[in-house]
């Protein structure tokens, strides 16, 4: 019981060293990757203000374009406007028109008639206007560009004045939309490789996406559960490119920081799963090697139990020659069969027996009767038998040995006073059972399953094999169950062994 104890509380200690060892690999584990995900989330969120900054830089130069265009048509209505003066105006007031018609040399212009005829033209390539069909092109492209300005002349007539943005007006769209393409990009393929997705006002369109596998997002159901799942990481940052453009750019963690945050749990399963690999293949190794001496020793025991008694059995043959009929004689004759059956039982540890089929009641009334006889006038063994014979595929020398160690067991735990009984009847799965019931002390709950190991003793002396080598010969030899049905303090346990009816 002290050496169990011993090994109990040894176990205890090197599992409280390997959670305490686990525990700090795990906090300091975390911690490391607390630190890296801050410093990492404090660059996210730099990089976020930078895109909020560009953003606004981006507005302010759209509505820059914005009021150049604006500017130009408000040049194009001034042309207009001075056109249709020209043929209204008196002869003083020419020059100041014809001036103000001169200064116009960046929008280009077209005057048609009411018919569509090409009247006049102003800053466009005249060689392009020579041609007819050149200079329709150019007519149907300003018409698409800007809806015409009207120039009412004298009567119901009229004119129409068509322009275009000037080349450096377009100059300066082609810049503009290269700031849109290159802010869209950096903010897609930015340098933390942060999962990105750029949408509409709306949150329905995609207008950008990075770092994000686009079959998470390829249906309107799964792209707003992506975005609530951004949003649950970080607050989106709002995009206003001015011009009624606006959209929202949602972005997570980088996926380095989502591994490093599951690591710590990885790494805490495969040190427990090396940690248990290692103490079952540790465990298997000294089972083996117990297995091992124990057989060796059974054997060995066999061996040297064989001589003495063949030795005794001769000396037996010589006296009753001489006193054929002493009853002393014959009593040693039966310890001598008993030394016999404990040598075989010895022999046969190791190996495995074969089991024939059995007649459990005889096996039980037959070690009934011999220990009955040696034990105390104080104890008392009474058999209740099921209620027809029971066969079971057994071992006889076998189960005699652990039905033998159990009534001890019992008497133990009686102090040598008591009554014991043993019963047999038969599950519903057809197996049949054996029971060992005494009036002692009892066993913790707790204790149910330790009683069967190797070395577990409450008495003063012993070895603490009996059980187990009980549960050994029960489970390993007959594929049967041996195990605790019920005990309760003071009153008693009840051990039960299941056996087989028929031969796998």
């Amino acid at each position: 019981m002290q050496h169990y104890t011993q090994k109990q509380t040894f176990k205890w200690i090197l599992a409280s060293v390997a959670i305490v060892i686990m525990a700090l690999s795990l906090y300091f584990s975390n911690q490391l990757v607390k630190s890296i995900s801050i410093d990492e989330r404090n660059k996210i969120q730099l990089w976020a203000k930078a895109v909020e900054k560009r953003a606004r830089l981006v507005k302010i130069t759209s509505e820059l374009f914005d009021a150049l265009k604006e500017e130009e048509r408000k040049k194009a209505e001034l042309y207009a406007q001075a056109t249709q003066q020209l043929i209204k105006a008196a002869p003083e007031d020419i020059p100041f028109i014809l001036e103000v018609l001169k200064n116009n040399t960046t929008v280009p212009v077209i005057l048609t008639d009411e018919k569509g005829n090409i009247t006049a033209y102003r800053n466009i390539d005249s060689t392009l206007m020579q041609h007819s069909s050149s200079a329709d092109s150019i007519l149907q492209l300003m018409k698409k560009a800007n809806p015409p300005l009207v120039i009412k002349l004298y009567g119901a007539k009229k004119n129409y004045l068509y322009y275009k943005d000037s080349r450096l007006l377009e100059s300066i769209h082609l810049v503009f939309d290269s700031i849109i393409h290159s802010f869209i990009n950096d903010v897609v393929t930015n340098s933390l490789n942060v999962p990105v997705l750029y949408v509409n006002e709306d949150k329905t369109k995609i207008i950008a996406v990075g770092n994000i596998d686009t079959n998470k997002i390829n249906t309107t159901e799964k792209l707003q559960q992506q975005i609530q799942f951004l949003s649950s990481q970080n607050k989106p940052v709002e995009v206003d490119l001015g011009n009624n453009q606006k959209g929202y750019i949602y972005y997570a963690e980088s996926p380095i920081i989502t591994k490093l945050r599951y690591y710590p749990y990885i790494q805490w399963i495969i040190i427990s799963a090396f940690v248990l690999f290692s103490y079952i293949l540790f465990s298997w190794a000294r089972r083996t090697e117990q297995e091992m001496i124990w057989v060796g020793l059974s054997k060995e025991t066999a061996h040297q139990l064989g001589t003495p008694i063949s030795a005794l059995s001769a000396w037996l043959d010589v006296l009753k020659s001489e006193h054929p009929e002493s009853a002393v004689l014959e009593e040693i004759e039966k310890d001598i069969q008993r030394l016999n059956v404990i040598s075989e039982r010895f022999s046969k540890i190791g190996s495995t027996p074969e089991l024939t089929k059995g007649n459990i009641h005889l096996i039980i009334e037959n070690i009934i009767a011999y220990l009955q006889s040696r034990l105390s006038k104080n104890i008392v063994i009474q058999f209740i038998p099921y209620q027809e014979d029971l066969y079971a595929y057994v071992s006889k020398t076998l189960i005699e040995w652990v039905l033998e160690n159990l009534i001890k067991n019992a008497v133990d735990a009686m102090d040598g006073k008591g009554l014991i009984l043993v019963k047999t009847g038969v599950l519903q799965n057809g197996y049949v059972y054996i029971d060992v019931i005494d009036e002692g002390k009892g066993i913790p709950k707790h204790l149910f399953k330790t009683i069967f190991k190797p070395g577990y003793t409450t008495k003063k002396r012993g070895w603490g094999l009996g059980l187990s080598l009980s549960k050994r010969i029960i489970e390993d030899y007959h594929k049967g169950k041996i195990f605790v049905h019920y005990s309760e303090a003071g009153k008693g346990t009840c051990i039960r062994i299941v056996l087989r009816q028929k031969k796998r």
